[in-house]
C-alpha cells in the first residue's frame, strides 16, 4: 500500500514562494505519474500540475504555468512543488497523487488511486 506525506505548506504573503513536498513510500514510486491537486474551500479538487516517471515531462493548470514548478528525485521517492509568485487564489489544500498509470499526464481525479493527506497552503492579499 503506498502511503504519501506531504509537508510545506504554511501562511505567506502575496508574492511569497513555498515549496511542498511529498513523500512517497510502501510502493512502487519511480515508474509512475505523480501529480499536485489543490482543493480551496467550498470548490472542487482540482488538478495542478503532474509530472511522468523521469522528471521530463510535465504539465500544468494554466494559472499556474510560470509560476510553480513540479519535479521528482526518484532516489528519495519524493515529489516537489516549488510555487512562486503566490497569489491569494492559491489558497488551498495542496494534496499529492500517484496516478495509475505510468505513461501520459492525467489530469484528472480518477486518474489517481494514492493520495495524502494534505497540506494547507494560504496566502495573504
Amino acid at each position: 500500500q503506498v502511503q504519501l506525506v506531504e509537508s510545506g505548506g504554511g501562511l505567506v504573503q502575496a508574492g511569497d514562494s513555498l515549496r511542498l513536498s511529498c513523500a512517497a513510500s510502501g510502493g512502487i514510486f519511480s515508474s509512475y505519474v505523480m501529480a499536485w491537486f489543490r482543493q480551496a474551500p467550498g470548490k472542487e479538487r482540482e488538478f495542478v500540475a503532474a509530472v511522468n516517471w523521469n522528471g521530463i515531462s510535465t504539465n500544468y493548470k494554466d494559472s499556474v504555468k510560470g509560476r510553480f514548478t513540479i519535479s521528482r528525485d526518484n532516489a528519495k521517492n519524493t515529489v516537489y512543488l516549488q510555487m512562486n509568485s503566490l497569489k491569494p487564489e492559491d489558497t488551498a489544500v495542496y494534496y499529492c497523487a500517484r496516478a495509475k498509470q505510468s505513461w501520459g499526464m492525467p489530469s484528472r481525479i480518477v486518474d489517481y488511486d494514492f493520495w495524502g493527506q494534505g497540506t494547507q497552503v494560504t496566502v495573504s492579499s
